[in-house]
C-alpha cells in the first residue's frame, strides 16, 4: 500500500465502519421490547402526580379568587371610609366652663 489515495480511502472507510457500528450498537436492537415494571410504575406515578397537580392548581385558583374578592371588598370599604373622611364637617363648638374653685383641706 504505497499509494496515499488508497490509504486515505481505507482510513475514511474504517472511520465510517466505526461510526456505523457505533450507531448500530447504540440503538440496542437486542433489548427486550416488553415493558419494564419500573417503567410502568413510573408511568403510573406520573399520572398520579399529574392528577394531583391539577387538583392543587384548581385549589390555588379557588383560593386566589377568594383572596381577590376579599381584597376588592376591603378596597371598596377603604374607599368609602376615605370618602366619608373627606367630607368637611363643622368645626367643633368650643365651650368655656367656669367651675367654682375646688378646695379640699385635710388634716392628718
Amino acid at each position: 500500500m504505497t499509494d496515499h489515495v488508497v490509504r486515505l480511502y481505507a482510513a475514511v472507510g474504517a472511520v465510517l465502519v466505526l461510526f456505523v457500528t457505533w450507531a448500530a450498537v447504540a440503538t440496542r436492537p437486542w433489548a427486550a421490547t416488553g415493558s419494564d415494571p419500573r417503567v410502568r410504575a413510573l408511568a403510573v406515578r406520573e399520572q398520579r402526580l399529574q392528577a394531583r397537580s391539577a387538583a392543587v392548581s384548581a385549589d390555588v385558583r379557588r383560593r386566589w379568587a377568594a383572596y381577590d374578592a376579599a381584597l376588592a371588598r376591603r378596597r371598596a370599604r377603604n374607599a368609602a371610609t376615605a370618602r366619608i373622611a373627606a367630607i368637611p364637617t363643622a368645626a367643633p363648638q368650643v365651650r368655656v366652663v367656669t367651675l367654682p374653685p375646688l378646695t379640699v383641706t385635710r388634716t392628718s
